[in-house]
């Protein structure tokens, strides 16, 4: 009795609750035979009248309706648990916040929440006069969803250009506001991205493809007049707009997955000309500085060196001068250029590291962190003249903090801390990082955490996360909603599976196109090593992906079912082959490059052998809970719906499979932090639940 009561404690399920004897019957979607042929190979597919792309079939619609309910009557044993969750989730936040401000043209910006407050209020400063810009919970209080993409303050300081979304599909709409009177101007764009800039007096922003949701023509809003100045014909590019730093040019950049092509607008001009014109494979970034433009460049280097050029030279390579060369074991990730220093985002074996650089002397010196394994990025650093530079900084077991580095003496100021209310304590908790060797002999990282009082070899419940998609790192950051999970005595771990870019390039390429499946591999390899190596219980297993970490999700659970006591799969990408089939679907035409052309056979026989939804097959499956939007528009949510359906009519256990469906929202799911609290509560208590009852 006395170790079943420990149990409970560690995982602080034992409420009293009990599941439901009889479990409600879950729904049964209806089938309909839909042949979908390609290279002379036919597909059935019988849930694929569940794709309703106006959103409003009554059919469609009850079924999540009916899935939506019976996840409820489901979970409903553990309602005092998901409370319980939420309230210790909602608590850790501070009732008050503000951000370090950065100072942009004699005011300090900075955004702020206020008690009871589910949104940012963005305000500036000058002297002791505040004025507030937005206010996030007045635009968001006639609205189910509402999110400020973006904003900018126009050179005089007088208007506010901002792209608000109020149904979740990334489809923004453009307003303008006079900051003095707090009026807005009867400009407003529907369709648009998040990008603005300005130049003078005149706004720039990009508008969105009507079916491919793909931000491609940028217009210039002036004097009432909006003008088209540049329109992207290919579907495979992003096209946005920013304003350079010194603020003497408006960038237009049009990129793919692994091609770039810059324009450039000068202050006085409203004809765009091309910096570099684009090539296959090339990447670059550019940032501007005094007479000349600095190029981050993957051009004959795979980890990416740093060249400059004149701003009289662009257009021809030939004139790009070497300043940071390309290094096999250093991937070159971003860069900074102040008046007497340049400042460079490096990834060592795994780790980024900021390296700073006297302009002069050459000298290099790197800034110092204690954690094994943590995140660190460049902070808003607006002013070039500046000796000081700004970044964040941190780990599984450390809150985000914003520090300031004195570039001439070496030593980092702490700034701020975000706070964690409550009892927290950074050294109850423990982080690690190793290497373990995948099946074909790469070593492969994964950070973990644990609290040290919990940890006891061979038994404690793991939460394996990864990602593993578009060359974006999974790095160890610090979320206080996870504390849920360490203080009962979970392992929380990231499995840096190849996809991303944490090994360089390398393991980019080594995880796309027709080496996908590394990054399956890796996550199933990484998992079994977390359990020999006594981190987690090997009964007590759990994983959880989003959007393409949902695809991972779906191979996994496909291939090592009994390897896994429960999977949480968010807004899953699982109909991979049928939406890289159909360019009608927003996104699929630029994803070719990251997943293949399923118009080439070997490609589509490539992705048919790991499609999730197709691969679904007559064996027992793991618990699973899924989660979509039905606003999604980067992985549509008739793919989790299908997918779910499918798996229902197919495995051959009685685990629970559940689909949690919002109703408001898109992609990024609800804005609000509160509700998004209540969505980590629904899936903490479903895997503690099942961690109670290993």
């Amino acid at each position: 009795m006395r170790f079943i009561l420990t149990v409970c404690i560690l995982l602080g399920g034992c409420t009293g609750e009990r599941e439901q004897s009889t479990r409600p019957s879950a729904p049964v979607a209806h089938t309909e035979r839909t042949v979908l042929s390609q290279h002379g190979h036919e597909r059935i597919d019988e849930f694929y009248w569940i794709r309703d792309d106006s959103r409003q079939s009554q059919r469609m619609l009850s079924l999540l309706e009916q899935e939506n309910a019976y996840t409820q009557a489901a979970m409903s044993h553990t309602e005092v648990l998901q409370a319980s969750l939420f309230n210790e989730i909602s608590s850790r936040l501070p009732s008050t916040n503000k951000t370090v401000p950065v100072i942009r043209g004699g005011y300090e910006y900075f955004e702020e929440y206020v008690s009871g407050g589910q949104y940012p209020i963005y305000k500036r400063r000058k002297q002791d006069q505040e004025e507030v810009l937005l206010d996030g919970n007045i635009l968001s209080s006639a609205h189910a969803y509402y999110e400020i993409g973006n904003f900018s303050v126009s050179p005089n300081n007088k208007l506010l250009a901002f792209a608000e979304d109020t149904l979740g599909r990334g489809q923004y709409r453009l307003r303008i506001k006079h900051i003095a009177s707090n009026e807005f101007l009867s400009d407003e764009v529907e369709g648009v991205s998040p990008a603005l800039a300005w130049s003078g007096e005149s706004l720039f922003y990009v508008k969105k493809h009507p079916q491919t949701l793909l931000p491609y023509q940028v217009y210039m809003l002036s004097a009432g007049q909006h003008e088209l100045v540049y329109s992207e014909s290919d579907p495979g590019f992003y096209t946005r707009v920013y304003t350079s730093r010194s603020q003497e040019y408006v960038v237009i950049s049009t990129t793919s997955s692994d091609s770039t092509e810059i324009s450039l607008l000068d202050a006085a001009e409203a004809t765009p000309y091309s910096f570099l014109p684009r090539e296959p494979h090339h990447e670059y970034h550019i940032r501007h500085h005094g007479d000349w433009f600095y190029v981050l460049t993957n051009w004959q280097a795979k980890n990416f060196r740093l060249m400059r050029v004149a701003t009289r030279n662009i257009g021809d390579k030939r004139h790009w001068l070497e300043v940071i060369p390309h290094r096999q074991d250093v991937l070159l990730e971003d860069f900074e250029i102040f008046d007497d220093h340049l400042v460079l985002m490096e990834r060592y074996q795994g780790l980024s590291r900021i390296r700073v650089q006297g302009k002069t002397t050459r000298k290099d010196s790197y800034i110092e962190f204690s954690d094994p394994t943590y995140s660190v990025h460049l902070h808003a650093n607006p002013n070039p003249t500046s000796s000081t530079l700004k970044y964040s900084y941190t780990s599984l077991t450390r809150p985000l903090s914003i520090y300031e580095y004195d570039m001439r003496r070496g030593q980092s100021n702490l700034l701020k801390v975000n706070k964690v209310s409550g009892n927290f304590d950074a050294t109850d908790y423990e982080s690690q990082r190793y290497f373990f060797t995948a099946r074909d002999g790469t070593q492969v990282p994964i950070s973990l955490a644990y609290r040290k009082d919990l940890f006891v070899k061979d038994q404690n419940a793991g939460y394996i996360y990864a990602y593993g998609a578009y060359g974006r790192s999974t790095d160890a950051t610090f979320q206080a909603q996870r504390l849920s999970l360490l203080d009962r005595g979970f392992v929380v771990a990231i499995v840096h599976v190849r996809g991303g870019e944490e090994m360089g390039r390398q393991w980019y390429e080594d995880g796309r196109l027709l080496r996908k499946k590394n990054t399956f591999n890796d996550f199933i390899d990484g998992t079994r090593s977390l359990i020999a190596e006594g981190y987690v219980d090997e009964d007590k297993v759990f994983a959880v992906g989003a959007s393409a970490g949902g695809l991972l999700m779906g191979v996994v659970v496909n291939e090592a079912p009994d390897l896994f006591a429960g999977v949480v799969a968010h807004v899953p990408f699982v109909d991979v082959l049928t939406t890289m089939l159909d360019e009608s679907i927003p996104l699929t035409s630029q994803e070719f490059t990251e997943w293949g052309d399923p118009n080439r056979r070997d490609h589509y026989e490539y992705l048919l052998s790991y499609s999730p939804y197709d691969q679904v097959k007559a064996q027992t499956y793991p618990n699973l809970l899924v989660t979509t939007g039905l606003y999604d528009a980067k992985v549509q949510y008739y793919e989790p719906v299908k997918w779910v359906s499918r798996l229902r009519r197919m495995k051959t256990n009685d685990k629970l499979l559940l689909l949690d469906i919002n109703m408001n929202t898109g992609h990024a799911g609800a804005t609000d932090r509160y509700s998004r609290y209540r969505r980590d509560a629904l899936e903490y208590a479903f895997i503690v639940n099942l961690a109670n009852k290993s």
